[in-house]
């Protein structure tokens, strides 16, 4: 998949790579993924892209703030021939004009509390105050359908806000793993499956660890394989 990415704004990461891979594996147990499927936050487009590549029978929705993100991701979809409907605009104020079967997200979850960056694009892409959590929850949880499905990650040490939130939201996380930088390091990450009304218990997934020594883990070199983007760099 080719990606077109800002010269001077926020990129894709591995944090969405690791996501595309709890989304993939978690839809597996299903047999029949259809619908509508709502990119939150979509940026240049990757994480609904790479979704709907891989569940050809689900029509692809993104929103986007951001002018740019949302110019990137018309030329995204239209080069790998994938159909999305764009809303344009904050989050929090869209009227969607349809429910969703599946959400999923890499939303900002740097918390307000620490240094940002000078980059006002950066800023709007990384850091929660452009979109808190509690807003980013609730919202969520009405657009969703009747057992909708909702694949998001986050910053692990805002988890137990995480799930006081979605439990409040009447979302049941049904599924959860933790991302290690290394082996006997602290999670950095959280990947969350939740559904809407759901009163399945929790699955926690073995932990992704990212490297080994100096080197991708030989999981995470299979989780970028799947993905198998590349990216251009554009000024926009």
């Amino acid at each position: 998949m080719l990606l077109y990415q800002p010269q001077d704004g926020y990129c894709y990461n591995s944090d969405t790579h690791f996501l595309h891979h709890f989304i993939n594996t978690n839809l597996k147990i299903f047999k029949n993924i259809k619908g509508e499927l709502l990119d939150i936050g979509s940026g240049s487009g990757i994480l609904g892209l790479l979704v709907a590549r891989d569940n050809p029978r689900l029509n692809l929705n993104q929103c986007e703030v951001q002018e740019k993100f949302q110019e990137l991701t018309k030329i995204n979809s239209k080069n790998n021939k994938i159909e999305s409907k764009i809303y344009k605009g904050k989050y929090q104020d869209i009227n969607f004009d349809k429910t969703f079967d599946i959400c999923v997200s890499n939303p900002p979850f740097y918390h307000t509390n620490v240094v940002k960056s000078e980059n006002e694009n950066i800023k709007i892409a990384r850091y929660n105050d452009s979109m808190p959590l509690v807003d980013f929850i609730s919202k969520t949880s009405k657009i969703l359908n009747q057992n909708g499905k909702f694949f998001f990650c986050y910053d692990v040490k805002q988890l137990n806000d995480i799930m006081h939130l979605l439990n409040e939201n009447k979302l049941n996380i049904e599924s959860i793993q933790f991302v290690h930088p290394k082996f006997g390091k602290d999670a950095t990450l959280v990947l969350i499956y939740a559904r809407k009304n759901s009163k399945s218990l929790m699955r926690i997934l073995s932990p992704i660890i990212v490297f080994d020594e100096k080197d991708f883990t030989k999981e995470v070199q299979g989780i970028y394989k799947v993905s198998s983007t590349h990216s251009i760099k554009v000024d926009i």
